[in-house]
This record gives C-alpha cells, sequence and structure tokens, in this order.
C-alpha cells in the first residue's frame, strides 16, 4: 500500500514537471512559428500543446488504477491505465493527422506556383530549445515510468520523444527553407505526422496487450521457472501460465512434488513457490499454484 503511495506521488510529480513544461515549450513555439512564418514550427507548437492533453489523461489513468478493490472490481482497476493509453494514443493519432494534412495542402499550394514564406531564425532557435528540453523530458519520464512500472506514463515519455523528432524534423526543415528550398518547411511537418502516426500505433498495440491478457515475453518466463525450480520440494514445472492486467502480473503454475508427501508438506511446497513468485517478482499481483504427485 506505502509502495503504491510511493509510485502514485512520483507519477503525479512527472506529470505535474511534463505539463509546466509543455506549457512553456508550445506558448514559444506558437509565437516563434507566427513570428517566423514557418507552418513546421507551428505543427511542432500544436504537437506540444497536445502533450499537456495528453498528460492529464495519463494523471487520470494513475489515479483510477491505483484505487484498491471493492466489491464490483475485485481483481483491483490497473486496466484503467490501459484506457488512458488508448485515449493517449487516439489524442497522438489525430495531432499526426491534423499536422499532416496542413503540411500536404502546403505542398499542393507550392506545386500549383504559390510562393512559401521562408521562416526566419527564431523558428529555429525554438527548434533547437525544443530538442533538448523534449530528449530530456524523454529521459525523465521513461525513468519514472520504469521505476513504478506505469504504462501510462512510459506512453507519455514516447510522446516527448516523438515531440524531440518533430522538432529535429522542424529545424531540418526550416534551415532548408532559409538556404533557398522553403518546401522542405512543409515537408518537415507530413515527416513529423509520420513519426506521431507510428508513435500512436506502438502505444496503442501495447494498452491493447495489455488489456487482452497477452503473456508476459519469454525471457520474463523463463526466469519464473528458474525461481519455481528454486525451491526446495518442486521436481518439476508443469504448467506457467502468466498474463498481463494492466501493469500488473496474474501467474498460474503446476508444480511436480512427491506424491507420497502429506498434505501440510505439499501445501507448504505451493506457498513457498506462491511467496517466491511475489517477492521476486515485483510486478506479480498474484500466483496461483496447484500441485500435482510427480509420478
Amino acid at each position: 500500500m506505502e509502495q503504491e503511495n510511493n509510485d502514485n506521488k512520483l507519477a503525479m510529480k512527472v506529470s505535474a514537471v511534463s505539463i509546466a513544461v509543455n506549457l512553456f515549450l508550445s506558448l514559444f513555439k506558437l509565437i516563434a512559428g507566427l513570428v517566423a512564418h514557418s507552418g513546421a514550427m507551428l505543427s511542432d507548437a500544436i504537437h506540444s500543446a497536445s502533450d499537456v492533453g495528453s498528460t492529464l489523461v495519463v494523471i487520470a489513468g494513475v489515479k483510477l488504477s491505483g484505487k484498491q478493490s471493492d466489491k464490483e472490481h475485485q481483481y483491483g482497476h490497473e486496466r484503467m491505465e490501459c484506457v488512458s493509453s488508448i485515449i493517449l494514443s487516439g489524442l497522438l493519432l489525430a495531432t499526426g493527422i491534423g499536422i499532416g494534412l496542413n503540411g500536404v495542402e502546403k505542398i499542393i499550394q507550392s506545386t500549383e506556383g504559390k510562393d512559401l514564406m521562408i521562416p526566419g531564425t527564431l523558428a529555429l532557435i525554438a527548434a533547437v530549445v525544443s530538442i533538448v528540453v523534449k530528449e530530456w523530458m524523454f529521459w525523465y519520464t521513461r525513468g519514472a515510468a520504469k521505476k513504478i512500472n506505469s504504462g501510462a506514463l512510459m506512453a507519455d515519455a514516447w510522446h516527448h520523444r516523438s515531440d524531440a523528432l518533430s522538432s529535429i524534423g522542424a529545424f531540418i526543415g526550416i534551415l532548408g527553407a532559409r538556404l533557398g528550398f522553403p518546401i522542405l518547411d512543409p515537408i518537415a511537418s507530413v515527416v513529423i505526422c509520420l513519426m506521431i502516426v507510428k508513435a500512436s500505433i506502438d502505444i496503442f498495440r501495447d494498452a491493447i496487450d495489455k488489456m487482452v491478457d497477452h503473456s508476459c515475453d519469454e525471457e520474463t518466463e523463463e526466469k519464473m521457472r528458474q525461481e519455481i525450480l528454486k525451491v526446495e520440494g518442486v521436481e518439476r514445472v508443469d504448467l506457467l501460465h502468466t498474463r498481463l492486467f494492466g501493469n500488473k502480473i496474474y501467474v498460474d503454475i503446476e508444480i511436480a512434488a512427491d506424491g507420497s508427501i502429506s498434505l501440510n508438506e505439499a501445501h507448504a511446497i505451493a506457498e513457498n513457490v506462491h511467496h517466491t513468485m511475489e517477492n521476486t517478482f515485483q510486478n506479480v499481483k498474484h500466483c496461483m499454484v496447484h500441485v500435482n504427485p510427480v509420478d
């Protein structure tokens, strides 16, 4: 219980920092885009502004998933974090498509002979600032997400990384436009769109895996199997099933033990396996153990 409270406090702290940084960046990039006449920077500003909304979704998801089990939800609320990740992926997708359509429209205008405005120096400065700040935010948020194993927070971290990548695209487009290739600015917007869409798809797939009882990866299951075999009295592992439940794991195990031992002894072996799983693997919320006679 105390650990969950600490995890929630860390998630809230990271989210508060994220909102403050994104509000500053989105305003700075919006002004830079307008003053320097850069479509790529305006697209990047919209992306940063969408990060604020995504962080609010993360906060809601973490809060709801941290609620204790109740009569109507006896297995807990961890999957609410998956719901917030799915909403976040939708917001990202909509943002990316909007940016891409705007870029395509300007490219079409260019091919029709319309002149595109050359971005100013301020747009380049804003792009560099955004790259540095958003990359730092990615590592900061990613570290917290790994520490508390939060899928929604990890999704927000990748949102920061996609923003850093989009700022790199904006920088290249703006620089190219200033060097005499103005069409590179809207092309950068289209590239930014593709990056954002890919990030949204990755977040959606991860959330769905955790919603549909997807099993753990083979490496984790093998580590579990080895830990089970270390428990005294376990002759072999007959079955090991895992399923992701939000950011937690449920484990079902069948072990084989000497068939001549008493029920009390068999129960003690099963209890040891149960505690070993929950103590060794911090994400394991519950472990069910069945004992078979070895013969």
